[in-house]
């Protein structure tokens, strides 16, 4: 039938015409954001788990930042300790010197024994980075503060975030401590005993040129070899030595701290990229099927543009009946 009302053939025609334009404009879009889910009326749940994995990496750099900081404190106080540690052997050496020796060489030797001393001090002051120096602290009471390096974000399967850290006992590393009352003082100014090198609570004050006593003890930090005899001298020595190999275990937390630093430096930096790779097959576009498809969608345009002129064009053929 036809009508001059209603035309039926256009109006299928321009249904065509607009799905056409429809899937062309969201082909442009896709062309010209590089995505295929931009935003959460393309694909809910596609969207909403890419905004939140993006969230996630943002986290994560910034945790790559904090490594990276993290690093630098630790690598600071290994350099102060691996001096430290030069600057005791130096000083057992000049012990080993005055062992025998006359009172007279023994005050040139304490000349550069205060002199290193005082170097000792000087490096774990400068071992500072950011704020931070955990060689040389000051603790009025209680133990030393670890000192915390973030070393991941988390997020659980039910979505719960939380922060991991890397934490490096300052209170086992430490050579100096300057509070009033703390738990212990650091390696170098703590008080050990002549007989054992370990450290104790209990100072007693050694009498120059006696017999050693049982509870004699000695600091890294002040002893001196003016008036002392040889045999406290050889305690003296036993105390260096006790005090180096604590240095030397600090030494080696430091180092293992380093390389897990490091370690999960390179984890996050990998996670990072495997998380991009993961959004990116979610919602990005794929360009070469996107162009093909544009092309096709384009040549649909024309055809519709033709089909709908013809369509119109066809209640025209309806006036030749009215013509005599």
């Amino acid at each position: 039938m036809s009508s001059i009302m209603t035309n039926a053939s256009a109006l299928t025609a321009l249904q065509s015409l607009n799905a056409t334009n429809k899937s062309l404009e969201m082909t442009q879009a896709r062309i010209s954001t590089g995505y295929r889910v931009s935003n959460a009326s393309d694909n809910a749940a596609y969207w909403s788990i890419a905004t939140t994995m993006r969230s996630d990496n943002q986290a994560l750099s910034t945790v790559q930042d904090s490594l990276g900081l993290g690093a630098s404190k630790v690598d600071t106080a290994y350099t102060g300790m691996d001096k430290a540690i030069e600057t005791v052997n130096a000083i057992k050496v000049k012990l080993v010197a005055a062992f025998g020796a006359t009172d007279t060489d023994k005050d040139k030797i304490q000349t550069e024994i205060t002199a290193l001393q005082a170097q000792l001090k000087a490096y774990a002051d400068g071992a500072t980075f950011s704020g931070t120096n955990m060689l040389s602290v000051s603790n009025a009471t209680g133990t030393a503060a670890d000192v915390k390096v973030v070393s991941a974000f988390n997020r659980t399967s039910a979505g719960v975030s939380s922060i991991s850290t890397i934490d490096v006992n300052v209170e086992n590393i430490k050579l100096y401590d300057a509070g009033a009352a703390p738990t212990k003082k650091g390696i170098i100014d703590a008080v050990r005993l002549g007989t054992t090198g370990a450290i104790t609570g209990t100072a007693q004050v050694p009498t120059p040129g006696a017999a050693p006593a049982a509870g004699d003890t000695y600091s890294v930090s002040s002893l001196t070899v003016q008036g002392h005899s040889d045999a406290q001298i050889q305690q003296q020595m036993l105390v260096v030595d006790a005090a180096l190999k604590d240095m030397t275990n600090a030494a080696t937390n430091l180092g293992a701290a380093k390389s897990r630093i490091d370690l999960q430096k390179t984890f996050t930096q990998s996670l990072m990229d495997s998380i991009d790779r993961g959004v990116g097959q979610l919602v990005d576009a794929d360009m070469n099927k996107e162009s093909t498809r544009l092309q096709a969608l384009q040549v649909q345009q024309q055809l519709g543009i033709q089909a709908l002129s013809i369509a119109n064009g066809s209640s025209q053929s309806i006036l030749s009946l009215f013509r005599g």
